[in-house]
Formats: structure tokens, C-alpha cells, sequence
């Protein structure tokens, strides 16, 4: 029982953050929209959006408003078929795309149809 304010610290500790970073999720997703399409890899009309995972896995402040993130997607076709891209950017909370993004598609996975 002593260590019981212990323990809710603890389990509320990972929900505070004092440091945040701009949701700039917007600007790499659609370059990498239009890269997949450019790439010929798939149609963008044929994504579902609904379905679309998106995690900032990084965001390092390098200025006073400047920050590089680095994102994850997963993107899903209508037809079940998968896209995993990461992408590299500068953003900040007046701009979303200070910079280029770098795109690297990591995985695409083609579902069989039987």
C-alpha cells in the first residue's frame, strides 16, 4: 500500500508530455500519395483512407520552431493490399512543409486472391 501513489504516477506519467510537437501528418501522407502513384506502384484513387495508419515515430527539435519528424504509414488498397512507407521531413508550427520529404517504402505486400 505504500507504493500506491507510486503506481499511479507511474501509470499516468506516460499520458503527460511536456514537450509537443506541430501534427504535420498531412504534408508527408499526400507527397507520399503522389509518389506512389508517380512510382507507378499503385493508383491513389484506389487507397482506402479510412484504413490508413499513421505514427509519428520521431520529432527532434532542431530550432526555435523547427522540428524533423519522421512519420509511419500503412496504407491500404480496396483490394486489401498493403503499402508501408516511412518518411522524413522539416516542419513547424506555422508550416508544414519547410522542407523536401524523404520517402522510403519499406514493405508492400500484395494480397492473393483465391
Amino acid at each position: 500500500m505504500k507504493n500506491l501513489p507510486l503506481i499511479i504516477l507511474l501509470a499516468i506519467f506516460p499520458n503527460l508530455s511536456f514537450a509537443k510537437a506541430p501534427d504535420c501528418h498531412s504534408w508527408p501522407m499526400n507527397m507520399t500519395k503522389s509518389w506512389l502513384k508517380n512510382a507507378n506502384i499503385t493508383d491513389i484513387y484506389n487507397l482506402d483512407e479510412s484504413k490508413t495508419k499513421i505514427t509519428l515515430l520521431a520529432s527532434e527539435k532542431k530550432g526555435k520552431d523547427l522540428y524533423t519528424q519522421i512519420y509511419h504509414f500503412i496504407f491500404y488498397d480496396k483490394k486489401g493490399n498493403t503499402y508501408e512507407v516511412v518518411t522524413k521531413s522539416n516542419s513547424s508550427y506555422e508550416e508544414c512543409s519547410i522542407s523536401d520529404v524523404n520517402i522510403y517504402l519499406i514493405k508492400k505486400l500484395y494480397k492473393l486472391l483465391k
